[in-house]
């Protein structure tokens, strides 16, 4: 028994990683400003949410875990050999200009949480973008991933925060399970928002790319599944200390909209120098993280979909194509930061639009391909497995779609 229990946790620490990173920095510098506006507008009321959002997670994170260990090959592979090159092509075109907005905004959070302390953009961003190129290109995978999942620790940072803001815990429990539907446009906005963001087609590209490069295996597979249900629930629990924090910090002063992540991590100046340091470098970590995850995500996507070599492990010899776009990623999304009057807050807006009418497609896709016995032979969904996984389907289809007409009524009014 012990042998057994020994064997099983070596192999899971080997395979840590790919599951845990993806969804830990799906709290990127939109979704900490999502879930601080919740918080702060709301107090506690949103944090139902975040077991369904749990749920949602765990399901489409799981069967793309499991088609890169089985199948040894990416999302956007299997898409261009089951579904056809122009298919694929559509879909890389969405996911690229999705994501170079993304990317866009998360460089604006390091430029605001760096201006925090006076330190300009026009300094903080060229660093953060050469420093994220050189992890990237001058790495391997195993270390790429070491680094990665030291990021992924520095989340502690809210949690921290949270604690030292001292929040209406018994509050913040009852609302955690208590479901509360306001018919107001905001709330059902903000609720949009938080369960919209929490699956992103990137997401579920960069997942998958990184369980075959790191070489795991349907032999594996076991441990590798619970790395990936043990990373999203440390994503929401991430989540519940953002909410409170803000919720206790703001709310509970003066409900009000916030205008960026910057502006929770002000409201936290009255609980001490170290819960808005912490908040800060909260921020900070996240935007650079997601900075690092979303150009490397599109590449490994469009190299996979449109054939050309791919990977941290190859040279920029070996896989030029694959350098090449996430070094253009990297350069425009932080070049963009640094002119004066970009529109960022409306580049969001339209990467939610793209990301909307693209996440259906997506999961509709990857449910297509994990029921081809062909493919994964054993490994397929069950009767009840489809079921839960076709349920997500059509809540994530109608919120994401909700939240594409809201933000197109935003983007025209």
């Amino acid at each position: 028994m012990l042998r057994r229990l020994k064997h099983h946790l070596i192999v899971f620490f080997a395979v840590i990683g790919p599951g845990f990173i993806t969804a830990v920095v799906d709290n990127d510098a939109g979704g900490i400003f999502t879930y601080s506006q919740a918080g702060a507008r709301w107090g506690y009321l949103p944090l139902w949410t975040l077991l369904p959002i749990t749920v949602l997670l765990i399901v489409t994170q799981e069967m793309c875990s499991r088609m890169g260990a089985v199948t040894g090959k990416g999302l956007s592979d299997l898409i261009r050999e089951e579904f056809g090159l122009r298919t694929t092509f559509f879909m890389m075109t969405l996911l690229v200009v999705a994501n170079l907005t993304n990317v866009m905004a998360n460089f604006a959070g390091v430029a605001s949480s760096l201006e925090m302390f006076h330190i300009s953009r026009y300094i903080s961003v060229p660093l953060a973008a050469i420093l994220v190129w050189f992890i990237i290109v001058r790495s391997n995978y195993r270390r790429v991933e070491r680094l990665f999942l030291f990021a992924c620790s520095l989340y502690v940072c809210y949690i921290i925060s949270g604690f030292l803001v001292k929040p209406d815990w018994k509050e913040a429990a009852i609302f955690s399970v208590r479901p509360v539907l306001l018919f107001e446009p905001a709330y059902l906005t903000m609720l949009i928002g938080m369960v919209g963001a929490s699956v992103a087609p990137w997401m579920q590209f960069f997942l998958q790319a990184a369980i075959v490069e790191k070489g795991v295996t349907a032999n594996e597979y076991s441990e590798s599944r619970i790395e990936v249900i043990v990373g999203c629930i440390v994503m929401s629990v991430i989540a519940f200390f953002i909410i409170v924090s803000c919720a206790g910090a703001i709310w509970s002063v003066a409900p009000r909209d916030i205008q960026d992540a910057t502006d929770a991590a002000y409201a936290l100046r009255p609980f001490g120098s170290y819960a808005y340091v912490l908040f800060s470098a909260g921020l900070f970590n996240a935007s650079l993280f997601a900075a690092s995850i979303l150009p490397l995500s599109t590449s490994y996507t469009v190299c996979e979909g449109l054939g050309f070599e791919s990977g941290v492990n190859r040279t920029f010899r070996e896989a030029p194509i694959f350098y090449s776009l996430f070094t253009f990623l990297i350069v425009v999304g932080a070049g963009v930061v640094l002119i004066p009057g970009v529109p960022l807050v409306r580049m969001i807006l339209i990467s939610q639009v793209i990301n909307g009418a693209l996440l259906p497609l997506v999961l509709g896709y990857m449910i297509s391909l994990v029921n081809k016995r062909r493919l994964m032979k054993e490994w397929c969904n069950t009767p009840l497995y489809n079921l839960v996984a076709w349920t997500a389907v059509v809540v994530m289809s109608g919120l994401t779609l909700a939240l594409v007409a809201i933000s197109v009524r935003q983007l025209l009014s």
